[in-house]
């Protein structure tokens, strides 16, 4: 079956348009050691996928191609892409490693890697601009929608004095530091609920859990490194390179703060297998999770990437539609990254 990107510019869409949030970033944990052994070939993951005749046809000549990627959850968007890239996948994995894939989203305006002994200073480089309707609007927050934050966070946000002008960023701060520490020490089950008021909340941990257990190819390919993720933190196999990083995003003309957890591994010449966690973001959307998987073909390499993102924004009255919107938005932007990638690396 064919997935063919078609542009919806309609009073329907701009009246639910609904943003949707797509990363590359290329990561993998496990407990064993990659080798070419491991890797599936492209003809064996192009029919895991079920990518047909003539989607690869489009793909041999540089268009790119959609897969479906089953969704199993009323708050989930998902998309599969692939596209091939007349590079070696030891390159594409060297450009993420040492550029990374914000380096080419312009809506990213600061990011910094977060060390495993992290403090507050490791965040100082994240902040609302002092006086502006965001920090003003942060230090007066309550449950519901606005704000990605537990019940305890509310509460902690209550008793801060607003006197000092960076006072929004400092809370911020310490809050990003907390969840950054939870998800190390505990994981999925560290990550705390976003409180939505009226005694609803979001569950991200659960959300990432569910992505994890979805990821089919993942555990039929690597069914140790599945078990490791969906249980992190367990040990990390040898030669994987660990990293987080928190990130400020401009998303809906908002600062967004983001925690995510990457680890890589290049099994060099038989290419990488990549998965990719975002356990908290701000605001917008709940979470997101992604497997990338970069295998040699012809001259260069296929990349296939597969996306799973949960917000709130799809649920409920006229889901449906909502969804279609969000999966229409959702390729229109990884599109965009795809192409930014090709011509990045050329």
């Amino acid at each position: 079956m064919s997935y063919q990107y078609v542009t919806a510019k309609n009073t329907l869409f701009k009246k639910y348009k609904i943003w949707y949030w797509t990363i590359f970033i290329l990561a993998l944990s496990g407990n064993f050691s990659v080798s070419a052994a491991n890797m599936p070939n492209s003809q064996e993951l192009i029919q895991q996928l079920g990518i047909q005749q003539p989607d690869l046809a489009s793909l041999n000549q540089g268009e790119i191609v959609f897969f479906n990627v089953a969704e199993t959850n009323v708050k989930e968007l998902t998309a599969g892409a692939a596209i091939y890239l007349p590079t070696s996948p030891s390159k594409i994995f060297r450009f993420i490693k040492d550029k990374g894939l914000a380096s080419i989203d312009t809506a990213v305006t600061a990011e910094g890697t977060i060390p495993l002994q992290a403090t507050l200073a490791t965040f100082k480089h994240f902040g609302f601009k002092a006086g502006s309707d965001e920090a003003a609007n942060f230090l007066v927050a309550t449950p519901g929608s606005q704000f990605n934050l537990s019940t305890q966070e509310f509460q902690a946000i209550k008793t801060t004095s607003s006197a000092q002008p960076d006072a929004a960023s400092q809370a911020f701060r310490k809050i990003l530091l907390q969840r950054w520490q939870a998800y190390r020490k505990n994981g999925l089950k560290g990550i705390a609920t976003y409180d939505r008021g009226e005694g609803t909340e979001a569950n991200p941990g659960e959300e990432l859990r569910i992505a994890t257990l979805d990821s089919k190819v993942l555990a039929h390919n690597f069914p140790e490194l599945y078990k490791a993720w969906l249980n992190y933190p367990s040990t990390l196999p040898s030669g994987a390179e660990e990293k987080f990083f928190w990130r400020n995003r401009d998303v809906k003309s908002r600062p967004t703060a983001i925690l995510v957890h990457r680890v890589m591994l290049n099994a060099g010449g038989a290419g990488a297998v990549i998965l990719a966690r975002q356990f908290y973001a701000g605001q917008a959307y709940n979470s997101n999770q992604l497997m990338i998987s970069c295998l040699p073909y012809l001259d260069g390499s296929l990349v296939f990437y597969a996306n799973r993102t949960f917000t709130d924004q799809v649920a409920g009255a006229g889901g449906s539609l909502k969804h279609t919107i969000g999966d229409e938005q959702e390729r229109d932007e990884i599109i965009k990254l795809l192409k930014t990638l090709r011509k990045a690396l050329k």
